[in-house]
């Protein structure tokens, strides 16, 4: 008589299929983004993100201590400035509004790592993520913006800084500078593989970032491209980065597993907003079941291959965790 298999055998129960269950989500994975904004007292729903708030810095320490007590371990702070010009002055000033925020949430909430979106398209007038002239995003003038802004958030007592703009050579121009100031014990998170897509408009809403001409598919990555993805991984691992980033998240699995299986660092995904309010959205409607479809997606992004998972569903899914 021939052998029956029988892979069902592992699955009869629920203490079975978590023993022998390959990937499993914590909690200790998670990073919740944040955004600041100038005032006092408030608590701004952002329309397209439902559950995710513009807060004040008054706020927002409050918000940060509930995280902590969630035991999430990070956020990734944005920042929504006051004022904006051609150069983005107040991403780089020690009276900038995320320079501010650090430097609250460091004294009030100093266990909480604190890593730091360094860009320019939300402070910038045109809102690009670099210096414009003549309608082009020049590249190594802007380079040198950037490092000074990372300089800037960690003197201000940022733990990791995130470099998100896509231009070339710019976690070499941060590592430079950082370990010339002494800091050298700072990591470099950079977004290394980010693609141009459209599952940021929900975001651009909640930072003001949409860029006043043009796209930025001059500096941000072709969505067709994955050994593209690679070059640019290995680039910043040649400059200095620490950690590396693939964002979006879930249409882009397949490049969190190629870099896993090509490197040998810790990778980061970014569950963007996009992602998120699709989810919200359907869940509103009744159309889907929200905490178990986040559960899946979330899961799906470790199982491609993060280390990190960036996403605005992290309080909610510490809370879920902790009834499983």
């Amino acid at each position: 008589m021939d052998l029956v298999k029988r892979p069902r055998r592992l699955r009869v129960n629920s203490i079975l299929r978590d023993m022998i269950r390959e990937t499993s989500l914590d909690v200790g994975d998670l990073i919740y983004p944040l955004f600041v904004v100038p005032g006092d007292n408030i608590k701004e729903e952002i329309d397209s993100m439902p559950g995710v708030y513009h807060f004040s810095i008054d706020l927002l320490v409050e918000e940060v201590k509930e995280v902590s007590d969630l035991g999430i371990p990070a956020i990734l702070l944005f920042g929504v400035p006051s004022y904006k010009d051609e150069l983005g002055s107040e991403a780089y000033s020690e009276e900038g509004i995320v320079q501010k925020a650090v430097r609250e949430i460091k004294e009030k909430v100093p266990e909480i790592v604190v890593i730091t979106d360094v860009c320019m398209c939300g402070y910038t007038i045109h809102g690009h993520c670099g210096i414009v002239e003549n309608g082009q995003v020049l590249n190594d003038k802007t380079v040198d913006y950037i490092a000074k802004i990372a300089l800037s958030h960690v003197e201000a007592g940022a733990d990791i800084v995130a470099p998100s703009d896509m231009m070339d050579g710019r976690v070499a121009a941060i590592r430079k500078l950082l370990d010339s100031k002494g800091f050298v014990n700072t990591p470099i998170m950079a977004y290394s593989a980010k693609y141009a897509s459209s599952f940021y408009g929900p975001f651009r809403e909640a930072a003001n970032s949409f860029p006043q001409f043009g796209d930025r598919k001059s500096y941000q990555m072709d969505y067709g491209n994955s050994n593209e993805a690679l070059r640019e991984i290995a680039l910043d691992i040649e400059e200095g980065a620490d950690i590396v980033m693939i964002k979006p998240a879930l249409s882009y699995l397949d490049i969190i597993r190629r870099v896993k299986d090509n490197f040998n660092i810790p990778i980061a995904a970014y569950n963007v907003s996009g992602e998120y309010s699709m989810v919200k959205a359907a869940a509103k409607m009744g159309w889907i079941d929200e905490k178990s479809v986040v559960l899946e997606i979330l899961t799906s992004i470790k199982r491609a291959g993060a280390d990190i998972v960036i996403t605005y569903f992290a309080k909610d899914v510490a809370k879920w965790l902790i009834t499983l």
